[in-house]
C-alpha cells in the first residue's frame, strides 16, 4: 500500500529555516500529487564518511548515522518524488538554504551547490526521522550564486543525463558540512516492467527498490523517456 502522501503548504515547507537572507525569497517549488508515470528511478544509500566540506576536504559527518534516498523523477513535467529516511542523525537542522536536506551537483569527493531542497524529514514517533511527497520545479534553494538562486534553471533531465554527478545529503547544527551524504545511483527500469532480466547484476538493494517503487505507486507505469 502507498503510503500518504504528505502534502505541504508554502508556510510549512518554509519553517525552520536558517540563514535565508534578503533577496532569496524566489517563488518555491510546489508540492503536487505523485504523478502516473515516471521517466527515472534513483536511490543514494549516505552514510557519513562521503561528507567533505566546501573546499572538498574530507569532512566525517555524525558517527553512526545513515540515510536513505530514494527518488522517482519525472522529467517531462519537472515532477521529483522523494522517500527520504534518516537513522540516527540527530537534529536540529541547519543550512543556509531554504532546506538542510538537498540534492546537489558534484561527483564523489568534491564539493557542489545544492540544486533541490527537500523538506527535513521529521521524527515518526519511533526515532526515524521520514520526509516523503512529490515536488514540482522551477526548483529554488534559497542560495545566491552569481546573482542567482542555485535551483535557476535546474531540469531534472540533468540528473537524468549523470546521475553520478549528484549526490544528496542532510545537514545539521553539528554538522553543518553534513551529518551524511551518498551520490545518486540509477534504478534501472527495464527489469521491473517485465520482470525479468533488468535487474541482473544489480545490487539486492536496488533491486528491492524498484519492486518497492512499483508497489508503492499503485500499479502506476514506469516509462523510460527515449533519450538521443
Amino acid at each position: 500500500m502507498r503510503r500518504s502522501l504528505r502534502l505541504a503548504t508554502v508556510a510549512t515547507l518554509s519553517a525552520g529555516l536558517v540563514g535565508l537572507g534578503a533577496g532569496t525569497a524566489a517563488a518555491q517549488d510546489v508540492e503536487v500529487a505523485e504523478p502516473a508515470t515516471f521517466t527515472s528511478m534513483f536511490t543514494a544509500m549516505a552514510t557519513p564518511d562521503m561528507v567533505v566540506n566546501n573546499d572538498g576536504v574530507a569532512t566525517p559527518g555524525e558517527a553512526g548515522a545513515t540515510g536513505t534516498f530514494h527518488y522517482r523523477i519525472n522529467s517531462e513535467t519537472e515532477v521529483i518524488c522523494y522517500d527520504i529516511t534518516l537513522d540516527g542523525v540527530t537534529p536540529p537542522y541547519q543550512s543556509p538554504a531554504r532546506t538542510a536536506t538537498h540534492i546537489h551537483e558534484g561527483d564523489a569527493g568534491r564539493a557542489g551547490p545544492p540544486r533541490i531542497a527537500f523538506p527535513n524529514p521529521e521524527d515518526a514517533g519511533d526515532g526515524t526521522l521520514r520526509s516523503e511527497g512529490c515536488l514540482q520545479g522551477p526548483f529554488t534553494t534559497g542560495i545566491m550564486a552569481n546573482g542567482s538562486d542555485t535551483g535557476t534553471g535546474f531540469t531534472l533531465a540533468r540528473i537524468e543525463a549523470d546521475p553520478a554527478s549528484f549526490f544528496t545529503d542532510t545537514h545539521t547544527s553539528t554538522f553543518t558540512a553534513g551529518a551524511v551524504r551518498g551520490q545518486l545511483t540509477e534504478v534501472p527500469m527495464g527489469g521491473v516492467e517485465t520482470g525479468a532480466g533488468g535487474t541482473t547484476g544489480t545490487e539486492p538493494a536496488l533491486a528491492a527498490l524498484a519492486i518497492g517503487t512499483t508497489v508503492a505507486a499503485g500499479g502506476y507505469a514506469l516509462r523510460r523517456r527515449a533519450r538521443s
